[in-house]
């Protein structure tokens, strides 16, 4: 079968194409590397021993769209990852946010509705949630305002998939909501590479460790958490891609209960940064510089998933702990250091 990776040079989509690979789909994907690099086809072919189909345009040509919806007419599912995803940068350009994520997902939606039958995965955030009211935080928790328009295009982008599966009964779509991606595939071939300075605590932890950047700040040490500082989910990217995976596969099968369904990925235990700090620095035996300064606006104070829909209906479970993780994520970073 015939799978289509949106956005699937960057962190999650690549590593989900290796997943798909490793499962005998036959995987084509359309990046237009404004975040991403075309060498990481290469790292693909090396994990894999077989190169995905590339085709580069940006998914706001809607002609271009259309075109490869034609031209690829046997593809039996999609996987959504391409999107703009700085909070930061949100703020500053929001048009330029609505425009590429919900502007593309109604295009690729519209053609999928053409097909009649389809299988669509969404990936969305942990955002939709804002600052839960109980924790750990279920499927069921209440969508909170955006806290930015990064996070209201996922909120948004949820309610078009959602109001199309209503109309479109053919039309089959999960939404799975992330919470801290983190870490890299431990071949060392494919991982996080950020362009320009990180907006993740990981890559900036790592840079930060082999001397890129001079130090890591600390946002606020006065949160009402054990040490201060403030708590989130991180779940090794693996383990999200074989999430991926597994969410196609029960469309694919028929097993889905509804045609719109939303699932939790997390590993279900909450760590503060200090603790990844800490972990950070017991898998590296590095000593890592870092200051504590004042809190950064829009930051809630923690967030970690309930995963036990995703574990038993998906028959899915992360298998990684954060040390896992954290020392897959250092040994990409020495790599591509050294290759620099």
């Amino acid at each position: 079968m015939k799978i289509l990776v949106t956005g699937g040079l960057g962190f999650i989509g690549s590593h989900t194409v290796v997943e798909l690979q490793n499962e005998g789909f036959e995987v084509v994907v359309v990046d237009n590397l404004s975040n991403s690099s075309i060498d990481v086809l290469d790292g693909i072919e090396a994990i894999r021993g077989k190169r995905p189909i590339f085709e580069e345009f940006d998914l706001r040509d809607k002609p271009k769209v259309q075109d490869f919806f034609q031209k690829h007419a046997d593809i039996a599912g999609v996987i959504h990852f391409a999107a703009s995803k700085a909070v930061g940068e949100s703020v500053a350009e929001p048009l330029l946010y609505y425009e590429n994520n919900l502007g593309v997902l109604v295009y690729i939606l519209q053609e999928l509705k053409k097909k009649g039958g389809s299988n669509f995965i969404f990936s969305s955030s942990c955002t939709v949630y804002g600052q839960a009211d109980q924790m750990p935080i279920t499927e069921a928790a209440p969508v909170k305002p955006a806290e930015s328009p990064y996070g209201n295009t996922k909120q948004v982008g949820e309610e078009i998939i959602r109001d199309t599966c209503k109309v479109n009964p053919g039309l089959k779509a999960i939404a799975l909501r992330y919470f801290n991606p983190i870490g890299a595939h431990p071949s060392g071939k494919i991982g996080e590479l950020p362009i320009g300075v990180p907006q993740n605590l990981v890559p900036f932890i790592t840079q930060t460790g082999v001397g890129l950047r001079e130090q890591l700040s600390v946002f606020g040490d006065d949160y009402p958490t054990e040490d201060g500082t403030c708590i989130r989910d991180y779940i090794h990217v693996v383990d999200l891609a074989k999430a991926h995976v597994a969410a196609l596969q029960r469309l694919l099968e028929d097993r889905n209960e509804s045609n719109y369904e939303v699932f939790n990925l997390g590993t279900g235990k909450g760590s503060s940064v200090l603790e990844v700090i800490q972990s950070f620095e017991r898998v590296s035996g590095e000593r890592l510089n870092y200051k504590i300064v004042g809190r950064r606006p829009g930051d809630v104070i923690q967030a970690y998933a309930d995963t036990q829909k995703a574990n038993k209906v998906l028959g899915w479970k992360a298998k990684s702990s954060l040390d896992d993780a954290m020392k897959s994520a250092w040994e990409w970073e020495k790599i591509v250091r050294s290759s620099n």
